[in-house]
This record gives C-alpha cells, sequence and structure tokens, in this order.
C-alpha cells in the first residue's frame, strides 16, 4: 500500500499519534483502504496475540494477517466509539484480501476510524480520545460498549 494513497493521507491525529484522514468525499459504501501484512498460520496465532500484536485480522479458516508492519499505512486507522471505517470495525474479506469500506459517506479531511476489536480484559488502559458522543472513553469492541458503561457505572 502506498502512502501516498488517492483515499486516504496519514498525519497527526487527535485521536492518537498518526491518523488516516479522506483526502477526498468518499460514498457510503465505497472501499476505502486494504488491511495488509505478512501471512500468519493460524498455529503462529497464539504466540502473536500473546505479545499484545492489536493488527491481527482473520482472512479464512487457514490464517490471518498481521498489519502492524512499519509499511502498512492502514495500521494508523484509529478506534472510535463513532467509525467512518466499515460498521463492525472488521474488513470485508474478498478473495483472501481484506478490505475497509465506508458505511457511511465521509468528508474530505474527515479522520478514518474504525471499532476497536478489543476485549474488556484490561480496558482501563486502554483510553479512547476520539471524542465521539457514542464512545464509552475506552478501546473496547462495540458488543462490550453496554459492559463497560455498565462497570464504569459501579465504580
Amino acid at each position: 500500500m502506498n502512502p501516498d494513497d488517492p483515499l486516504a493521507a496519514f498525519k497527526t491525529s487527535a485521536i492518537h499519534g498518526t491518523g488516516g484522514f479522506a483526502r477526498l468525499n468518499l460514498r457510503k459504501g465505497q472501499r476505502i483502504i486494504e488491511r495488509i501484512g505478512p501471512r500468519l498460520a493460524e498455529v503462529d496465532l497464539p504466540a502473536k496475540q500473546d505479545v499484545g500484536n492489536a493488527s491481527i485480522f482473520l482472512l479464512d479458516a487457514t490464517g490471518a494477517d498481521e498489519g502492524s508492519v512499519a509499511w502498512h499505512p492502514a495500521r494508523f486507522l484509529n478506534p472510535s466509539g463513532d467509525p467512518s471505517g466499515d460498521l463492525t470495525g472488521e474488513p470485508r474479506i474478498e478473495c483472501g484480501r481484506a478490505w475497509l469500506y465506508a458505511w457511511r459517506a465521509i468528508q474530505a479531511n474527515e479522520a478514518l476510524t474504525s471499532h476497536d476489536g478489543n476485549g474488556l480484559s484490561g480496558y482501563p488502559d486502554r483510553i479512547c480520545r476520539c471524542g465521539a458522543a457514542a464512545c464509552v472513553g475506552f478501546g473496547v469492541a462495540a458488543h462490550y460498549a453496554a459492559s463497560c458503561r455498565k462497570r464504569l457505572r459501579s465504580t
């Protein structure tokens, strides 16, 4: 993937470090960027996950890709409680390749974000600064948001 992608620019982000931004207006359903990285066999996944690799995406029953490599710009798409990327935060798998799509119209210069895929374990250490109204303030997958809110109310 070329860092000079025609649809995405990568620069300093208020959410976290470097972020991806739309270079131009994108329409709902438009394919934005490919998730790429070295192919990992299924047997290698536990070791990679044990060291906290947050950029692993399952591609099929035989393996996954590791998107944390330096030459992979989609790794800079920050998580958000109101993502502009695919609604589930998971890429769509097409012919063994993972792509992120816009689930709504995205304006030029708007941050390209996706849902975080993390569970509840260790959530207090994953502070989210996206500022979205729906965000629980921590990096957790969308289906954990209600549980996270409940835990926060009980503390």
